[in-house]
C-alpha cells in the first residue's frame, strides 16, 4: 500500500475526534518522518491535556460522590449580588450521577464564551434545572442577602421536582425543609455548585444585555450592571433608572 504523505496525515489529524486521537497516535508513532513525529507529539499533547482535564472534573464530583446515597443532588448557586442594577438571580442544578462535563468551573473562571457553551451543555445534561429571579425593587424592599435566599428558593421550586440535599455555596437557605451542605467557595469544589454557578450567571447577564436596550446610555450589556467607572458615570449624568438598586446608589448620583 503506498505510504500516505505528511500532507493526508495533517488533515487526519485535524479531522481527529478527541476519542480518536489514541489511534491516531498508535498509527503513526513508529513512522519516522519528522512531520509526521511532530503530528503524533502535537496529539499526545492534547491527549494529556484532555486527560488531566478529566482529572480535574473528577475531583470536582467529590462531595457529589461523597453524598451518593442521595437520589437527586442539587447544586445552589447565584450571579449578581454585589452589582448597582439589575435582579440578582439563582440557579439550581441536578446533574445525573457521575456527570462528567469537561471545562467547568466557577463561573467567574470562565470567558463568556466558554460560559455559554457549557450553558447548553448543562441543560442538555442535567436532570433537572431552575431559575430564580429577584428584581432590584425587591431587592431595595428585603435586603440583598434575603432577596438572594429568595431567588435560591424560586430556583429549586422551578426544578420541578424536589432534590433529596443542597449542596449550596457557602450558604445555608433559610426556610428550605430538605438537608443542606454549605460548602465554602462551592462553585470551584463541586460540579452541581459550578453548574449552577454558570446556570445563574448566563441567565443574569442575558437579562442585562437586554435592558440595554430598554435603558441605552447606562453600558448594561458591556458592565451588568456592576459599578464599572462607566456605570458610574453614567448614574451621575443621567441619574438612576428604574433597575437600578437604589440602596447601592446612595451618593453615587451627586
Amino acid at each position: 500500500m503506498e505510504q500516505k504523505t505528511i500532507a493526508q496525515i495533517r488533515k487526519e489529524y485535524q479531522a481527529a475526534l478527541l476519542q480518536t486521537l489514541p489511534a491516531f497516535v498508535c498509527a503513526y508513532q513508529d513512522d519516522t518522518r519528522a512531520g509526521v513525529q511532530k503530528l503524533v507529539a502535537q496529539a499526545q499533547k492534547k491527549i494529556e491535556k484532555i486527560q488531566a482535564e478529566q482529572r480535574r472534573v473528577y475531583e470536582m464530583g467529590a462531595y457529589e460522590r461523597h453524598y451518593a446515597q442521595y437520589t437527586a443532588i442539587c447544586g445552589i448557586d447565584e450571579a449578581g449580588r454585589g452589582p448597582l442594577a439589575g435582579p440578582v438571580v439563582a440557579g439550581a442544578v441536578i446533574l445525573p450521577k457521575d456527570c462528567e462535563i469537561l471545562y467547568i468551573n466557577d463561573s467567574k473562571q470562565l470567558s463568556a464564551s466558554m460560559r455559554e457553551e457549557l450553558f447548553d451543555v448543562i441543560m442538555q445534561q442535567a436532570l433537572a434545572a431552575g431559575v430564580g429571579i429577584v428584581s432590584a425593587q425587591r431587592i431595595d424592599e428585603i435586603n440583598i442577602l434575603q432577596a438572594t435566599y429568595e431567588a435560591m428558593r424560586e430556583a429549586i421550586n422551578n426544578l420541578g421536582i424536589i432534590p433529596d440535599i443542597l449542596l449550596n455555596d457557602a450558604v445555608t437557605i433559610p426556610g428550605v425543609a430538605m438537608e443542606q451542605v454549605p460548602i465554602i467557595k462551592g462553585d470551584a469544589k463541586s460540579i452541581s455548585i459550578a453548574a449552577a454557578s454558570i446556570l445563574a450567571k448566563v441567565t443574569r447577564d442575558r437579562i442585562m444585555t437586554g435592558y440595554d436596550s430598554s435603558y441605552p446610555g447606562y453600558g448594561f450589556a458591556a458592565h451588568k450592571g456592576y459599578g464599572t467607572q462607566e456605570h458610574r458615570d453614567a448614574l451621575k449624568r443621567m441619574g438612576p433608572c428604574a433597575i437600578h438598586r437604589k440602596t447601592f446608589i446612595t451618593g453615587l448620583t451627586d
